[in-house]
């Protein structure tokens, strides 16, 4: 089997009740952790109006880790595109890319990362076509403007910047073919939601796939959630924190400050059947145990989908244990090799 990269997705989460944007100082300091601990990529996510998540503004956590690290690739996972410019967007990656040469990443999605309020002080238009505006930022960032087109002739400011590499985060058949029409890389994200996601996602995104200026084949990841611990009751206990988040959150659009393990046995037991059922069902879409049992369900993984990195989500109520879920899988991948 051919050797997986293992990456990071970092939604940048407030632990143990300290103030909000302790999360976002966090986010550096495990950044700067995975680089040394072997990771290949490191992504910053957008969430807004979300207590228990302090980032909403990738680009500048983008920014803070890549000039906190040196080797690691930093990118945002994602912009989520909708709700801007798509030419300011290709701006602000631009930017960061002529400082921090061939290392930054533009992850992009079409979900708002908000709540119904947040995403309409965001957003008020609803005709923006996230489709449309995935092609624009592209061709902004190719420089590949139509000559028919409206804004034939506008540029990126520095000129003269190799073009940011674009990828697609999704879960659904739509994104991976739009992924593979566009020629960027995507990203099928298994963490979110309990519902089945079949290889052919990935399948359809490689079928559909047009070699493009930063892609000449197809590139696809997978981001899973994954708490790696001694054991895995102790994993199943640690992961119970932002299971119970994910219960408030989907099925009651409730979005509260991350609680403590054993804070969650006790409101596990207020749950009604059915958010129990639901518990349950996003604890097993989660991969959970020891290092060795952690290993064996990512390459399972990443065998059955056909692909070579694998970007790990992992939200945990004690910064400490969410360090060493990552130390633990980076020693048994034995990523520094």
């Amino acid at each position: 089997m051919q050797r997986i990269k293992l990456s990071v997705l970092d939604q940048s989460p407030i632990h143990e009740d300290k103030e909000p944007k302790s999360g976002l100082f966090d986010t550096i300091e495990l950044a700067k952790h995975c680089e040394n601990l072997g990771y290949y990529r490191y992504w910053c996510s957008e969430h807004h109006d979300t207590p228990g998540y302090a980032s909403s503004c990738p680009e500048i956590m983008v920014s803070q880790v890549a000039n906190a690290t040196s080797s690691i690739r930093i990118g945002s996972g994602g912009v989520m595109l909708n709700h801007y410019s798509s030419f300011k967007v290709a701006e602000t990656f631009n930017s960061l890319s002529a400082l921090h040469h061939n290392r930054i990443d533009l992850g992009i999605g079409r979900a708002s990362g908000a709540n119904f309020l947040a995403a309409r002080a965001l957003h008020n238009s609803q005709g923006d076509d996230y489709v449309q505006k995935a092609y624009e930022l592209i061709n902004y960032l190719d420089n590949k403007i139509p000559e028919n087109g409206y804004l034939h002739g506008v540029s990126l400011s520095p000129k003269g910047v190799d073009s940011t590499p674009v990828y697609l985060l999704g879960s659904s058949e739509g994104s991976s073919s739009l992924a593979g029409k566009l020629g960027a890389g995507f990203c099928l994200a298994l963490f979110i939601g309990t519902h089945d996601r079949p290889t052919k996602i990935i399948e359809d995104y490689k079928k559909n796939f047009r070699p493009s200026l930063n892609f000449k084949k197809p590139k696809a990841m997978l981001a899973v959630a994954c708490i790696c611990a001694g054991s895995k009751v102790e994993a199943e206990k640690i992961a119970s924190t932002h299971t119970y988040w994910k219960v408030q959150a989907f099925r009651h659009i409730q979005r509260d400050p991350l609680q403590s393990p054993k804070r969650v046995e006790e409101l596990y037991e207020e749950l009604s059947l059915e958010d129990k059922v639901y518990y349950h069902e996003t604890l097993d879409s989660m991969i959970l145990g020891t290092p060795k049992e952690c290993k064996e369900k990512i390459e399972k993984l990443a065998q059955e989908y056909d692909v070579d990195e694998i970007v790990v989500v992992n939200v945990t109520y004690s910064f400490e244990d969410r360090k060493r879920s990552y130390e633990l899988l980076a020693k048994e991948f034995d990523l520094k090799k």
